[in-house]
């Protein structure tokens, strides 16, 4: 008899106990996870995205430990780990298992935005690029290389959540229900850039409005740079999960209201709060 068989009893599970085994995952769902801080819901995706802290969640539920391996598969500047995480019960039996990956040489690990113009001149010219963008505003932005050992945990701590998350949907069958991880949610997100399959989103611009000093200011509703709805969801998830209220975004980012940042902009501050979460998880 196998170990995975083992941890149910001592025969495969009945159709009865596999229904009550997806009952229970949709009502931790519904009943004990929270929008934003669990799961999330990402454009473009059928399915809800499972976040680190859903996944904790789902394995406290079975009562699932987490046993991660770590290989460090660094080569010269370059950091990249690949952790397997295996899972287990609270007797020890092993159940499963999830991989995860993570390196430097990620675009988002890759290269950072320049400080300054000085910072750019600065920097010797194998370690800065121009980067194109499909924006026409903005068509191409100075990056420079990211010093891969100022990151190094965050890579580490990226690989482990990918391979958790890999193991928590593979091992509860929970991958009927949730999708992958926000790090991997979809380009057009990220960048700002809306699908050519609707057509309306560019045949009828939405009113852009914002608070200020208690009055709804509405902006102009032809500025085509401005950050997309998508965009403003995911930066508002992100805080959400840094604990973090809208003030004090503004206070610590210094960055204007979020309808007032352009794609550019909203795309950075993805990223950089993404960094932030990594960094604290």
């Amino acid at each position: 008899m196998s170990e995975e068989i083992e941890v149910y009893g001592q025969k495969p599970l009945t159709v009865q106990e596999v229904m009550a085994h997806i009952k229970l995952l949709q009502e931790v769902l519904e009943k004990v996870m929270k929008k934003g801080q669990h799961y999330d819901t990402i454009p473009g995706t059928s399915k809800p995205t499972l976040l680190k802290p859903g996944a904790e969640k789902i394995l406290a539920t079975f009562r699932l430990g987490v046993d991660p391996i770590v290989e460090d598969l660094s080569s010269g500047d370059i950091l990249r780990y690949r952790v397997k995480c295996n899972i287990k019960t609270f007797n020890g039996i092993f159940v499963g298992a999830g991989v995860g990956e993570a390196s430097s040489e990620e675009e988002k690990y890759k290269w950072r935005s320049i400080v300054s113009e000085k910072e750019w001149e600065a920097t010797p010219e194998n370690l800065r690029r121009i980067k194109y963008t499909r924006d026409k505003n903005h068509p191409t932005i100075q990056q420079i290389r990211t010093n891969s050992y100022d990151i190094a945990n965050t890579i580490l701590k990226m690989a482990k959540k990918r391979a958790m998350v890999d193991a928590t949907l593979t091992v509860t069958a929970a991958s009927d229900i949730f999708t992958q991880d926000i790090e991997d949610m979809p380009e057009e997100i990220i960048t700002g850039e809306s699908k050519e399959s609707n057509p309306e989103s560019k045949q009828k611009p939405k009113v852009i409005a914002h608070i200020d000093d208690g009055k709804l200011v509405t902006d102009n509703p032809n500025t085509a740079n401005t950050a997309t709805e998508p965009q403003i969801r995911a930066i508002r998830a992100l805080l959400k999960k840094l604990n973090w209220t809208e003030e004090e975004y503004k206070k610590t980012i210094g960055h204007p209201h979020f309808h007032e940042l352009t794609k550019e902009q909203a795309s950075t501050l993805i990223n950089d709060l993404q960094k932030m979460k990594e960094t604290e998880a």
